[in-house]
């Protein structure tokens, strides 16, 4: 993968909360999913993924942060005291999603996908 998960900031607190990431190399965060899980009882990851963000297309560069806030925004992008990029996207909802000690993240790499318009 290109790109990992650093940590969740705040939260719990909708104006605050964000998950982390950061670029390994240059790459199109748009062909990146994220997705929050469970666990099962054994530990292991479960397959209930519940709220999912696929990140718009943008080149970001190596070492560059991605910042996915919980709650409602416009995307933007400022520079950090890394010296990179920090891109904010904003997942657009109404409450939390990393309140809780049994919450995952899951980050999925795309390589292809298809669509299929079920209304025509």
């Amino acid at each position: 993968m290109k790109v990992k998960i650093e940590y969740v900031k705040d939260n719990g607190d909708l104006a605050n909360e964000r998950i982390v990431l950061k670029a390994l190399e240059r790459v199109d965060i748009g062909r990146y999913l994220l997705c929050d899980t469970t666990y099962n009882d054994d530990e292991t990851v479960s397959n209930k993924l519940r709220h999912t963000f696929w990140f718009p297309d943008k080149v970001i560069e190596e070492g560059d942060f991605v910042a996915l806030y919980t709650t409602v925004g416009t995307d933007r992008q400022h520079g950090n005291k890394a010296g990179t990029t920090t891109h904010c996207f904003y997942w657009g909802l109404d409450r939390t999603v990393w309140n809780k000690g049994g919450d995952g993240a899951v980050l999925f790499e795309l390589g292809s996908w298809s669509i299929k318009n079920m209304l025509g």
